[in-house]
């Protein structure tokens, strides 16, 4: 998945992604999570707020073609089910809409493409302040060591 942008952003920031949107609105999408996903309000949560977090460094960075990881995907998933909510959010983090635009895994590179996009992503979250959990976004049985700038990559001496 990479991210489009239309126009350039106004960007709100917030330390933490899950005072973007209304506690009500944040306990529907979680509702909605542990529904569809049979996991638990907590997780569910952890995964709404690294959404929140993945749109706000996407309104930060327009046109870098930033990506989610298939469990934070989840959570975007569950935001653009409600259209008028997810509209007015973007209009209002981002001054435009936030396109979903879902990578195709036939396209030849499309993994080490992802891979690098979600490290793009991590380190755009962290250079904007906002906290990453890094479960979410690294899982370790689908980790191929590629150094795309992960949490756990090995820093350069």
């Amino acid at each position: 998945m990479t991210v489009t942008a239309q126009r350039p952003t106004k960007a709100a920031h917030s330390e933490d992604p899950a005072s973007l949107i209304p506690a009500e609105l944040m306990a529907r999408l979680v509702g909605r999570i542990c529904g569809e996903r049979n996991v638990s309000e907590h997780f569910a949560e952890r995964i709404m707020v690294q959404a929140l977090g993945f749109l706000q460094a996407c309104a930060l960075n327009p046109g870098t073609g930033l990506s989610p990881s298939e469990t934070v995907d989840i959570g975007w998933h569950a935001f653009i089910l409600h259209t008028r909510e997810y509209a007015a959010f973007c209009e209002r983090v981002a001054d435009r809409f936030i396109h979903h635009a879902p990578t195709d895994p036939a396209t030849i590179g499309a993994t080490t493409r992802e891979a690098e996009a979600i490290g793009a992503t991590v380190a755009a979250m962290r250079a904007a302040g906002i906290e990453v959990d890094p479960e979410l976004w690294v899982p370790s049985s689908k980790c191929s060591q590629c150094y795309a700038g992960c949490f756990d990559d090995p820093k350069e001496v």
